[in-house]
């Protein structure tokens, strides 16, 4: 009889707790519904019509890894994994690419440095996303991008906090074990050594008649572990995406418009690096670092790759009827021919007789973008930049020389970093001169995200754009939020590679949200380059398809 009442007990919590749910009810739409529809995998479209009443996914987990990148050197991966439906489920992974400081002619003690710096970085930040971020971020939605971004900020600014401090205290320790030792090395050291330092300084000022330019601004430092604040802020992107069944391009515009599905989206219009110019190379021209090739708007971004891949190809048969052979002409990690050129017109020269050869005409065809990266020609004791081997000129000589470069080859339509960000005269004086022929973009100046905003304005020398860089501590938030002053205040974004690439395609779907003017990924090779412009063409399908492009 107690076995019977317990079992009636039973049934009656059990009716009431699935009326409580309305599972009975759910259960009578479903069976009526699906008795209609009559499907061939009835318990699959059982399973989909109850999953719509189940809880929301819930990030459970978050896994660090080190891998590699496109050039071999470490980097970071994150994975996410959500509690859906009761079960542990991996979301999706990504892959940081990296940027590198260091300069082309840098010393191999630097380069040293800087390895072990970067793993030193790598190493960090597997230990941040493994162990604080994993704990940090549990049971968050991943579908609140907003809410993910000001955790890791937080975080990340304790971070800089700590770093701080602990400098503090080691400058503390310094400069106490300076004074204990001071007064016994003042027995050894006569009392006149000092001063005559004082005296030294006022000799150096020789020539006070020429302007001195403007220094060099210190790169800003970058905190070791920096890389899982942005992989992790993307991956949760990407795990949002997935969760919400829409692609990561669509989910990043309706972060940026605050849920708003946009009518029509623009694809960015590819910069693609046909020619990477080694400003090392025993040939005088310094002043180029890339050139890359535009395809005009009016072509599909398909026919548009189809164009720069028949320039590419007979920029190389040009290159090998010389006598050039590969693998003398190497592939640099631009994805792209490395050559070296004696002068501007030589370089140019090239490009016009390629497109000739093949029917297109530059500056009606395709056009050219030329990276100058002048920040790396500057020699600071003459003051000048060296765009030719032992050819220099004055931050003002340069704008003149760039006005007669755009007056002579007006198919050149965007130069980055024609000067240092330093010299803002004359970056002002660039754009007075030329800013209606042609763009005028900063990259090196653009490169840490969290110096370019400064109460809603762009802090950066006067210019048409910016080239972005998804790197370090960058969050997906943070593009978002620059990307609307940019547009308010009239610039133009590009969305650009790192030099450390990596296989990962998310940022062309972020550039593609976020309504990114130009793409620049670098060239036509390489595995890391090209799955980018795939990338690209797929989602020129998809929305050709949807009629939203």
């Amino acid at each position: 009889m107690e076995a019977g009442e317990r079992r009636r007990q039973l049934r009656r919590e059990a009716a009431e707790y699935y009326r409580g749910l309305r599972v009975p009810e759910r259960m009578e739409e479903a069976l009526n519904e699906l008795f209609l529809q009559r499907p061939e995998d009835l318990y699959g479209e059982l399973a989909n019509y109850f999953s719509k009443f189940s809880k929301a996914p819930v990030i459970c987990k978050l896994v660090g890894r080190k891998l590699l990148n496109g050039v071999g050197q470490p980097t970071l991966g994150v994975e996410i994994y959500c509690t859906v439906q009761n079960y542990e489920k991996r979301i999706c992974s990504t892959v940081m690419a990296t940027h590198s400081q260091i300069p082309e002619n840098a010393l191999p003690e630097a380069i040293e440095a800087d390895e072990k710096e970067r793993n030193d970085s790598v190493h960090t930040a597997v230990k941040w996303v493994n162990e604080s971020l994993n704990t940090m971020l549990r049971h968050l939605d991943p579908t609140d991008q907003c809410q993910a971004d000001k955790m890791l900020g937080e975080y990340f600014a304790n971070k800089v906090e700590e770093k701080k401090e602990i400098e503090r205290q080691e400058k503390e320790k310094e400069e106490e074990e300076a004074a204990k030792a001071s007064p016994a090395s003042s027995l050894y050291r006569p009392a006149s050594t000092p001063k005559q330092k004082k005296g030294v300084k006022p000799a150096k000022k020789v020539s006070a008649e020429v302007t001195p330019i403007p220094p060099a601004e210190p790169a800003e430092p970058v905190l070791c572990g920096s890389l899982a604040i942005g992989a992790t802020s993307l991956a949760i992107a990407k795990a949002g995406a997935t969760i919400s069944h829409v692609p990561l391009y669509l989910h990043t515009a309706l972060l940026k418009h605050h849920q708003e599905s946009p009518k029509e989206m623009t694809l960015p219009l590819p910069m693609v690096t046909v020619l990477n110019c080694e400003k090392n190379s025993p040939t005088k021209l310094k002043l180029v670092k890339e050139v890359m090739v535009i395809p005009p708007v009016e072509l599909s971004l398909k026919q548009g790759i189809k164009r720069v891949l028949d320039i590419q190809k007979e920029i190389t048969r040009l290159l090998e009827s010389s006598g050039k052979k590969l693998p003398t002409l190497k592939i640099s990690h631009l994805g792209c021919l490395t050559i070296g050129y004696d002068s501007l017109e030589q370089l140019l020269l090239q490009m016009q007789i390629a497109c000739n050869n093949i029917g297109l005409e530059l500056g009606t065809d395709v056009y050219l973008a030329i990276n100058c990266a002048a920040h790396g020609l500057m020699d600071y004791e003459k003051g000048k930049y060296e765009i030719l081997t032992g050819t220099f000129k004055s931050p003002d000589e340069m704008v003149a020389m760039y006005v007669e470069m755009i007056d002579n080859f007006p198919f050149i339509i965007a130069l980055i970093d024609p000067l240092r960000k330093e010299d803002r005269e004359q970056w002002s004086s660039i754009c007075c001169a030329l800013g209606s022929k042609c763009y005028l973009i900063a990259e090196d100046g653009a490169t840490q995200i969290s110096k370019l905003k400064t109460d809603q304005n762009i802090n950066i020398a006067k210019c048409s754009g910016v080239v972005l860089k998804y790197i370090n501590q960058t969050k997906v938030s943070d593009l978002i939020e620059l990307t609307g002053i940019l547009d308010g205040q009239r610039h133009i974004t590009i969305l650009g590679s790192p030099d450390g690439e990596s296989s990962d395609e998310s940022l062309v779907d972020v550039a593609v949200g976020l309504g990114a003017r130009f793409l620049k990924l670098g060239g036509l090779s390489r595995g890391e380059r090209v799955a980018k412009y795939n990338r690209l063409l797929a989602i020129e399908e998809e929305l050709a398809a949807n009629g939203a492009l």
